[in-house]
């Protein structure tokens, strides 16, 4: 008999990951049936999308306010599909406000959980362990610190390792991409990358672009690529590039070899952080959002930094300029000093290795389809 598996993502880096996953399950049993909530590249892998999340990808409390009834329908669809289609099990990933609610809803259904990408706990929404304890089957995450803490909470916990050490491929050596962009003259390579979502690129790229002016004005011959979200519509870059007097280039995606060819990146916190932390490329982070969802993080957060590099650490590998400080001056020295002084380079090149060697090895997403495949049958 076809197992059905319902999977729900709600961001582009868990869409990502999903897809991912969908993937290699599908290596184990290529008659699974997949159906959920996900992006282009879930739909790619074979899901049946039954609510696409490009509304979804909302960041702060007053962004899924303003949002409210857009998040419901989605609940509602997904929830009317869940009682039509009856899965065997669901795979939850990540967007724990969603999803953990959603865990309720499928524990009364009697439909095992699996969940993916474990929320933040361990820097805020700590009472988040309570409702993983009571609805979720067995959780499967990223790093091996969170495998420990669920563990002490007596939580069935997997550490598979980080997938992004699979999916982080740099496809073209150094001096091809040089070529590609028109970069050939550069003294250095600046890669600016603002984020997967459309509210983020509205903020960051011009904080970005104000940076890479004051730059620009300290260093010679510098070069900028911004690194284009595939899924965003190019007016949201061209509108930052009218009036621009210096030398910059726009590549629609190939974030990795852009990064691999980069000196340094200034990059949205995020996944990307790893991403640069994995190709080995310097980096500073910048992060700004709505002042209400700021004040609440900062009442929240138990942890003294955002960027994941950072925070796996457990010191600043990567400058981080965040809210009132994520002002291009700020960046642009910061940027200025790293390409300045072979010393900071090297530092910071050092750090992001031993961040990578503790993602733990390559194949992460087949061990995670291995774990869920075992309760699947």
């Amino acid at each position: 008999m076809t197992k059905k598996i319902l999977i729900v993502s709600g961001e582009p880096s868990g869409d990502l990951h999903a897809s991912n996953l969908v993937k290699d399950l599908k290596r184990l049993d290529k008659n699974i049936e997949f159906f959920g909530m996900g992006g282009s590249l879930s739909k790619k892998a074979g899901v049946e999308i039954v609510y696409d999340i490009t509304d979804l990808a909302l960041i702060g409390v007053v962004e899924v306010l303003k949002n409210i009834f857009t998040v419901g329908n989605a609940y509602k669809k997904i929830l009317k599909k869940i009682d039509t289609a009856r899965p065997d099990l669901a795979i939850l990933v990540d967007y724990p406000g969603f999803n953990l609610r959603l865990a309720r809803e499928l524990k009364k259904r009697s439909i095992p959980v699996v969940y993916y990408i474990s929320p933040q706990v361990w820097a805020w929404g700590r009472d988040r362990v309570k409702i993983i304890k009571k609805y979720v089957k067995k959780i499967l995450v990223f790093f091996k610190f969170e495998e420990e803490l669920y563990k002490t909470c007596d939580i069935n916990a997997e550490f598979v390792g980080h997938p992004l050490l699979d999916s982080v491929k740099v496809t073209a050596p150094k001096e091809e991409v040089i070529i590609k962009y028109s970069l050939t003259d550069a003294e250095d390579i600046v890669a600016l990358l603002p984020g997967s979502r459309e509210s983020e690129v509205k903020t960051l790229l011009p904080i970005m672009m104000g940076a890479a002016k004051i730059l620009s004005q300290k260093l010679q011959r510098l070069k900028f690529v911004i690194v284009k979200y595939p899924d965003l519509p190019i007016s949201l870059y061209e509108n930052a590039l009218k009036e621009t007097h210096f030398d910059v280039r726009l590549a629609n995606g190939d974030a990795h070899n852009v990064l691999n060819a980069s000196d340094i990146a200034i990059v949205a916190s995020g996944t990307t952080t790893l991403e640069s932390a994995i190709i080995g490329t310097p980096l500073i982070i910048t992060y700004k959002v709505n002042i209400i969802t700021y004040l609440l993080y900062k009442i929240v957060s138990r942890i003294r930094f955002i960027g994941l590099v950072n925070i796996i650490a457990g010191f600043e590998i990567a400058p981080e300029f965040l809210q009132y400080n994520a002002r291009p001056e700020k960046i642009a020295q910061a940027a200025y000093d790293i390409l300045s002084n072979g010393k900071i380079l090297s530092d910071i090149r050092s750090g992001l290795k031993k961040v990578t060697s503790s993602l733990g090895s390559p194949g992460a997403s087949l061990r995670a389809a291995n774990a869920v495949f075992s309760l699947l049958k």
